[in-house]
């Protein structure tokens, strides 16, 4: 894990995290637009299967999410969980894209996909929380 700006030039892109999962790399992308938050998860062909937005209610301290899959498509969960556990963190809205695709996949690959997506975004979430290292690059994460 390591903040863009110092190792790669991806733009304005906050977080960027890989990991091999199987025969793929699975890729998490986060980014500031304002005080909201843009992910994108993806692996294998790359590629648009669900989309969620996920929104912070301050009145009652709760997160929600709301998800858009493609047709045949089966990346609903990654991209609803991810969406709402961004938002509860950040107490912000997300966008959640999900995106994983492996051919002639196997249920035992399925489960370390979604093992590691979920992993993966554990460490978005404690990088986020560790608001002291995001400062010099963008003071007004919190």
């Amino acid at each position: 894990m390591k903040l863009l700006g110092e190792v790669e030039n991806r733009g304005r892109n906050l977080f960027h995290i890989k990991r091999k999962v199987g025969k793929i790399e699975i890729v998490l992308d986060a980014r500031k637009i304002g005080q909201d938050y843009l992910l994108t998860l993806t692996g294998g062909e790359e590629h648009v299967g669900a989309v969620a937005v996920g929104l912070f209610d301050e009145k009652n301290q709760r997160a929600s999410s709301s998800v858009v899959t493609t047709p045949g498509h089966r990346e609903e969960y990654l991209a609803l969980q991810g969406a709402r556990q961004v938002s509860r963190a950040t107490k912000n809205a997300s966008v959640f894209v999900a995106g994983i695709h492996q051919d002639n996949i196997s249920p035992e690959e399925i489960k370390n996909i979604v093992l590691t997506a979920g992993e993966m975004i554990e460490s978005f979430i404690a990088f986020y929380e560790k608001g002291d290292e995001l400062a010099g690059q963008d003071k007004g994460l919190k």
